[in-house]
């Protein structure tokens, strides 16, 4: 009962609020930590797909801060941040050391912010496909 009051917070309202949060720093925070997060990425047994989106999600950020793709919105950058910042961070609503459970808020999470930038990490892949 207990696991299902915490994950019941992570919704879209906690996911774009948390988002609109990010700033500049966070976005150093998250490519400086580009390793942990395809480790973390690799070993969390998450479905393949869920592997394959967090690393889109970290190109394009790395593409985004070298200057060299900026038609992205900040909104979309921001949820990007959070999600991958999330996904890091062990001690989250349900803690990743928790067999079977730890892993499923940080899916959630991917999930929502997903539906926030999919049209622009669309965007982004046919921008890389041109290049």
């Amino acid at each position: 009962m207990k696991s299902q009051k915490r994950t019941s917070v992570i919704n879209e309202d906690f996911v774009k609020n948390q988002g609109r949060n990010m700033d500049e720093n966070d976005l150093t925070d998250v490519l400086d930590s580009e390793e942990e997060i395809n480790k973390k990425l690799a070993h969390t047994g998450m479905l393949e797909k869920y592997t394959e989106l967090g690393k889109l999600m970290l190109n394009m950020l790395k593409d985004y801060r070298k200057g060299i793709y900026k038609q992205v919105p900040w909104f979309t950058v921001a949820s990007v941040i959070f999600t991958l910042l999330y996904i890091l961070n062990p001690f989250d609503i349900i803690p990743d050391f928790i067999p079977g459970l730890g892993y499923i808020d940080d899916l959630t999470v991917l999930t929502i912010a997903m539906r926030f930038v999919e049209t622009d990490l669309h965007k982004y892949l046919d921008w890389k496909m041109e290049s």
